[in-house]
């Protein structure tokens, strides 16, 4: 029987803000190596279809996000089945629920496994090892789960209490489930940590989609139902697959663990398991998470960018922008992005938090996005702005163009500075080379467009009584935002 991986891609880590934002969330970001960690999740599988039959992974997302996955897999030339793009998260269950009806709808059943995009693993063949153990408890109809054998008494993962050993298949052991636990108090999971009977919940499961489509239906019909009419009402568009918004809304916010698992687990004839293992996993949930799995200097430091460190020990140092300096500091997290500077005790990261909280509560775009902002055709930073005007640099990569469109509000002036520009403007077409220019006057049809094999740069001067990036009417583009 296949494998098929489902990711989820849709989580918003707000504690790794400054670095992550709601508009580019922590599975985009570079943050152990050069692959993004939704790349890094994608490349999990590979060297597996020596011995199983993989298939292409499917990936679960947020609309808005969607152009960020597709380029990400195309970076490492990564054959994507499927996007299905959620109109807002409903958390775990609706997602491996759509995913299940989706995989027997197209292609029959098959054995998922699903993971979250956001994760690490250092131990790639104990990972593999542990996969094909799994693979063989869920083709016997088994529900099974990885548990990470804990190394510290967090407080801020979840618990598997593991019962009997069910059978040992290559070497790994595999257990029934007593129990799920949340968040512990310290007390109590330094108890679990003694005991040496409590696994941190690592989010991976494995099993049939028939199988879980079964135990859904019997223990959660609504979310059942709601995600089957939100594919019946769905509708493809290319590489893309879109739940229907007003159906999938009806799902319950509800985990696997507490839908499905939990239930389970309190009926001892249930076929579910847990298998045991250590294999480097991070769920990389603050920035204390980030400082424990990189490498270190001899005082044991973290430091990444232009920064000078004097007498200061075990921090996370991070610029982006500019020279940081410290002096003097110890246990610390020092992240300086283009717009914004975070220092905070090492010890107290999963505050951060609260932190982005009060931002959305101050409808400050930082809770959402960076300085500079991604879009399908490339990006754009906003360099400097004040009252009626705003400078942005605009960087479209080879063979994207901007979507046709036209401005009620503003007016913008173009200089090209890298590259070759093309530029639709009215019924003209221009072409333009560096140090030269054009105007785009306000309610003019205009695109620009990068036709050569190298990197397009202008800066654009926008003028006018409002500057808001909802004045764009558009009428022809490549992205399906039209």
């Amino acid at each position: 029987m296949k494998l098929s991986p489902v990711i989820l891609a849709g989580g918003g880590g707000t504690r790794l803000w400054p670095l992550s934002r709601e508009h580019y969330p922590k599975q985009f970001l570079s943050l152990f190596g050069e692959k993004t960690l939704l790349q890094e999740t994608l490349s999990r599988l590979n060297g597996l279809n020596t011995s199983i039959d993989v298939s292409d992974p499917v990936i679960i997302c947020n609309e808005a996000h969607r152009f960020l996955v597709a380029e990400q897999s195309a970076q490492i030339s990564k054959n994507i089945s499927n996007i299905i793009l959620e109109p807002k998260g409903r958390n775990t269950a609706p997602a491996l629920t759509v995913a299940a009806i989706q995989q027997i709808k197209e292609e029959g059943d098959a054995v998922i496994i699903m993971m979250p995009a956001d994760h690490i693993i250092t131990e790639i063949e104990l990972f593999h090892d542990a996969i094909k153990a799994a693979l063989d408890m869920a083709q016997d109809n088994y529900l099974v789960t990885f548990g990470v054998k804990p190394a510290s008494p967090e407080t801020g993962y979840g618990y598997i209490h593991m019962a009997n050993k069910i059978q040992t298949i290559n070497e790994q052991s595999i257990h029934a489930i007593s129990g799920f636990t949340e968040k512990p108090d310290r007390s109590t999971a330094e108890n679990y940590l003694s005991s040496g009977d409590y696994l941190w919940n690592s989010g991976i499961f494995m099993m049939k989609a028939s199988v879980w489509l079964e135990k859904i239906m019997l223990l959660q019909q609504e979310i059942a139902n709601a995600s089957s009419e939100a594919i019946d009402k769905g509708k493809n568009d290319g590489l893309f697959f879109r739940l229907d918004e007003e159906s999938f809304l009806k799902c319950p916010d509800d985990s696997i663990d507490y839908a499905v698992m939990e239930k389970l687990a309190q009926n001892h004839d249930d076929k579910i398991a847990v298998i045991p293992i250590d294999v480097g996993w991070s769920d990389v949930g603050a920035w204390s998470s980030v400082w424990e799995i990189n490498d270190k200097d001899s005082n044991n430091n973290y430091v990444e960018g232009d920064a000078i460190v004097e007498d200061s020990s075990n921090c996370f140092i991070k610029s982006e922008r500019g020279l940081v300096v410290t002096i003097g500091c110890h246990d610390m997290v020092i992240v300086d992005t283009d717009d914004a500077i975070m220092i905070a005790d090492r010890n107290k990261t999963q505050d951060v938090k609260k932190i982005v909280e009060k931002l959305k509560v101050d409808n400050r775009s930082e809770s959402l996005q960076h300085r500079k902002v991604y879009r399908p055709w490339g990006c754009y930073d906003s360099v400097d702005s004040g009252e009626n005007f705003q400078v942005k640099r605009l960087t479209v990569n080879p063979g994207k163009k901007l979507s046709l469109q036209l401005h009620h509000q503003r007016a913008e002036h173009w200089v090209v500075v890298k590259g070759i520009a093309t530029v639709t403007k009215g019924d003209e077409i221009i072409v333009l080379h560096e140090n030269e220019s054009t105007y785009i006057p306000v309610g003019i049809k205009h695109r620009l467009e990068n036709t050569t094999d190298k990197l397009l740069e202008i800066i654009e001067v926008q003028s006018g009584d409002y500057l808001g990036e909802d004045d764009i009417v558009r009428f022809d583009d490549d992205f399906g935002r039209s």
